[in-house]
């Protein structure tokens, strides 16, 4: 039994996590919004799960750190400096990072890397991703994660090399690019595709949430297995195992 603690907890995915951890064997020690105290809720558990804000981010490594206890990261919407915050934890303690805790979500990007890396430059890759009206930033962290493999798969970083909101007359698509486009509207949980267009034929691999419940029990299988683990920066591969 692992006593998980929930930093955004009163959020959709807190609650949901929330929700399956008696069932699932495993004590909650608490939770905290914002202007709770990140300090005294790590002192309480073995395992952190932040599906708060990016801006809570660095106090809430602070207290993982100070407390010695593992962190799971679901937030989405993170810059440069927050992965370069989680580098710095990450050589104390054991941190998994994800723009998607869903299992069939880390299979799917899996499976895109490899796509990528064996079709080259003539299949353009566009991702195409649906949430619910109330999601704030876009891409989706999964969307950015799923063109993250695209680009691994290429050898090119993505930064530099991908279209987004395009709009009015933009020319033509750029060889080798990875576009992206977010739609809005309400209550989807998640939807995300990926496309490989080439001439004449298409490739499409897709994944549909139809509740959360499945991204919340991805976030305590990795909380679980990241307990385990030894300091260092993991993502949802090796929970699976890829």
């Amino acid at each position: 039994m692992a006593r998980i603690g929930i930093i955004g907890s009163e959020g959709r995915m807190g609650q949901a996590i929330a929700a399956i951890l008696g069932e699932a064997g495993h004590e909650f020690a608490g939770g905290i919004d914002q202007g709770g105290d990140p300090v005294a809720l790590a002192a309480k558990a073995d395992v952190l799960v932040d599906f708060s804000s990016p801006h809570a981010l660095e106090a809430n490594l602070d207290a993982a750190i100070a407390a010695g206890v593992h962190m799971v990261i679901g937030t989405t919407g993170l810059e440069e400096r927050h992965h370069w915050l989680i580098d710095s934890a990450a050589q104390t303690i054991a941190v998994l990072q994800t723009g998607n805790t869903s299992l069939g979500v880390t299979l799917l990007a899996h499976l895109v890397r490899q796509a990528a890396m064996s079709l080259g430059e003539d299949w353009d890759i566009e991702v195409v991703e649906t949430h619910h009206r109330m999601k704030v930033d876009a891409p989706s962290g999964t969307a950015l994660l799923l063109g993250e493999a695209a680009a691994r798969g290429r050898g090119i970083p993505l930064e530099g090399n991908s279209e987004r909101g395009r709009d009015g007359i933009t020319g033509a698509r750029g060889r080798g690019a990875i576009g992206f486009a977010s739609l809005r509207g309400g209550s989807v949980a998640g939807e995300h595709s990926v496309y490989f267009l080439a001439d004449n034929e298409r490739l499409t691999l897709s994944h549909s949430a139809e509740n959360r419940a499945i991204f919340a029990n991805g976030a305590l299988r990795a909380a679980t297995w990241l307990i385990g683990q030894k300091p260092g920066r993991y993502t949802m591969n090796e929970v699976l195992g890829l």
